[in-house]
């Protein structure tokens, strides 16, 4: 019992979040020092250049390190709201509001029927095991775009698309967040709203796209799962090596082209797997109660009768059976994000560490519905971030080195996430598609059918 309420008392959340925050600021202000490489120079010196071109007017796409959609500016010039501080500390004092926002988001969101408080305290925990990178990149601001989407796609689906469509531009993958969201409103939101938006800097911003260029001649960044062909042909005379390519340490050398090409390849092949999910789900026949909640078809008041009991499941109101509907939606919702951007975290050329942090914001979105397919792939990713601070940045000098420490790490770090992705994509596919769908049934409405409600579900919830 007593366990039962500091789950669901903030008091505890906020003690935990306030203890480990105020040592990330401590570690990123310098006041302690961290093993490893300064993680905190890509905001001192980097971002405070890119900052120094940006409000001129233009972007830096003179430099190859520039690698982000246009507005990524608005991230790299937030300091200047600041004026009174450093631009680092004033960059790492907002990075720190920002944590705040996303927790206060996910602390209302695991509140009431069918939810679960379990989801601010994968954000609580899962931030600080990446260590101070988290702060120290923009990543952050990110992932609070892309999680308030989220949140918002069961209620306010145009929010949630225009949300996405600025987390796209921030960042590109936030776009995979409307993978699992039905109906039309949110996609013609996303991308009446990242159109205008894109539009809007390619017209007053000379460079916003120059980004896509560097992208394509990036090599094979030594985090990614493709690099560990490379760091092991390392001890077998590969005549390659590792060089500071376009802002990290990549391989460089024979065969690297092709690595990089098989990557994009199983992108492309998650891409099809996603394709190929959301049209059988949105086919999959289901009961009633358990279909997908779309914002074109909201579910219809049921037909009165005299023989229901008043506390029956047909006898509910329109507006509660819309909430239903509407909580199952979004845990689809979530869930499909999180899976989709797993298996693109995977089969990247690139795996930085900061790339955790948002699958550890989804994660924990995930987790704010008790509805949730996710609890093993979550779990999976709280243990890569334990992993991946290890090798970046306290022993990242043996993972550029390619020894057998600096290999293991890497495996075990890019195997806990491979698992993760599979395990994630098998739940969804099993949670949502049924078998028998190819021809569909009329009236199944979007992805994310689930096979009956289950017992934690806002329909028996409370």
């Amino acid at each position: 019992m007593v366990a039962r309420s500091a789950g669901r008392s903030p008091v505890w959340l906020v003690a935990v979040w306030g203890a480990t925050r105020l040592l990330l600021l401590l570690f990123v202000l310098k006041v302690l020092v961290f093993p490893g490489p300064d993680v905190t120079s890509d905001v001192s010196v980097i971002y405070r250049d890119w900052y120094e071109v940006l409000r001129t007017g233009a972007f830096p796409s003179d430099d190859v390190t520039w690698q982000y959609p246009p507005a990524a500016a608005f991230a790299v010039l937030a300091p200047a709201l600041l004026p009174f501080l450093a631009y680092a500390t004033a960059f790492f004092v907002l990075a720190c509001a920002v944590d705040a926002a996303v927790l206060a988001l996910l602390w209302r969101a695991g509140r009431g029927s069918g939810r679960s408080p379990r989801g601010a305290w994968v954000w609580v925990v899962g931030v600080p095991l990446l260590g101070p990178t988290v702060y120290a990149r923009y990543d952050l601001m990110v992932t609070a775009v892309a999680v308030a989407a989220l949140l918002a796609a069961g209620r306010h689906p145009r929010v949630a698309g225009a949300l996405a469509a600025v987390g796209a531009l921030l960042k590109v993958w936030p776009a995979l967040v409307l993978v699992g969201m039905g109906g039309r409103r949110p996609w013609v939101a996303a991308a009446v709203g990242g159109a205008g938006l894109a539009g809007l800097f390619a017209v007053t911003m000379p460079g916003a796209f120059a980004f896509l260029t560097f992208q394509r001649e990036r090599g094979v960044e030594v985090e990614s799962l493709g690099a560990l062909v490379f760091h092991v042909a390392r001890h077998f005379g590969w005549e390659g090596g590792v060089l500071l390519n376009y802002g990290s340490m990549e391989f460089l050398g024979p065969h690297v082209d092709t690595v990089s090409t098989v990557s994009m390849g199983l992108s492309a092949a998650a891409f099809g797997w996603l394709l190929l999910w959301r049209v059988r789900a949105a086919r999959s026949p289901g009961p009633r109660s358990s279909r997908a909640w779309s914002p074109e078809s909201p579910p219809q008041p049921s037909e009165p009768s005299a023989s229901r009991s008043p506390g029956s499941r047909s006898s509910r109101s329109p507006s509660s059976r819309s909430r239903f509907a509407a909580h199952t939606a979004a845990h689809t919702a979530a869930d499909a994000a999180f899976v989709a951007v797993l298996l693109f975290t995977v089969t990247s050329r690139v795996i930085s560490p900061q790339y955790l942090v948002w699958l550890v914001g989804l994660a924990a979105v995930c987790r704010c519905f008790r509805a949730s397919r996710m609890r093993v792939p979550v779990a999976l990713v709280l243990a890569a971030s334990l992993v991946t601070v290890l090798e970046f940045p306290l022993l990242f000098a043996d993972v550029v080195a390619s020894t057998p420490l600096g290999i293991a790490l890497l495996a075990v770090r890019n195997g806990l996430l491979v698992t993760a992705a599979l395990v994630g994509a098998r739940a969804l596919w099993r949670g949502t598609v049924r078998r028998g769908s190819a021809g569909g049934r009329p009236g199944a409405s979007g992805p994310g059918i689930s096979r009956a409600p289950s017992a934690d579900s806002p329909a028996t919830a409370g």
